[in-house]
């Protein structure tokens, strides 16, 4: 939106611009006198600009009418899917290979069986390592290990981990 504001002869004039040529011509007082406070302008561009938004949500709405009556459906969004997907699209994936959301398998049982497993095979293996060689984060994998350590399923020496028991 561009306000600008025009000085013509003796008088002043505030235009408001805005898209689809909507203008808002505004008379200012004459010279002389006072000019008005910039805070009324804005309430009345605030007041078109509220206006039009109405008349586009009203449109819009007529629109969806007329699509839904050719035999177009509507599709939108469900909450938490990103752009460009809909309830529409995510169903004929859905119907098409099974009933249920396809998931993947896991890959060898839980992390901490993972972990456990590789500290059996290396004892005194640290925790740096064992994360390397499970490919994931040592933060999240300091989490799975004092569980482990709490279960006794390992031990832990300094910074090397035991199998447990």
């Amino acid at each position: 939106m561009v306000v600008e504001t025009l000085l013509t002869g003796f008088g002043l004039t505030v235009s408001v611009c805005l898209p689809h040529s909507c203008e808002l011509q505004i008379p200012l007082l004459d010279g002389k006198e006072m000019m008005p406070s910039t805070s009324n302008v804005l309430d009345e561009a605030r007041q078109l600009v509220q206006r039009r938004l109405a008349d586009l949500d009203e449109e819009r709405q007529r629109l969806e009418r007329a699509l839904a009556e050719l035999g177009g459906k509507i599709a939108k969004r469900a909450p938490g899917r990103p752009r460009g997907s809909s309830k529409k699209a995510a169903a004929s994936t859905a119907t098409t290979t099974t009933a249920t959301p396809k998931r993947r398998k896991r890959r060898g049982g839980t992390r901490a069986d993972q972990a456990v497993k590789l500290i059996e095979d290396q004892p005194g293996i640290s925790a740096s390592d064992v994360a390397k060689t499970m490919k994931i984060k040592p933060n999240y994998l300091y989490r799975v290990l004092g569980d482990l350590e709490k279960e006794g399923r390992i031990k832990k020496d300094g910074r090397q981990y035991y199998p447990g028991g």
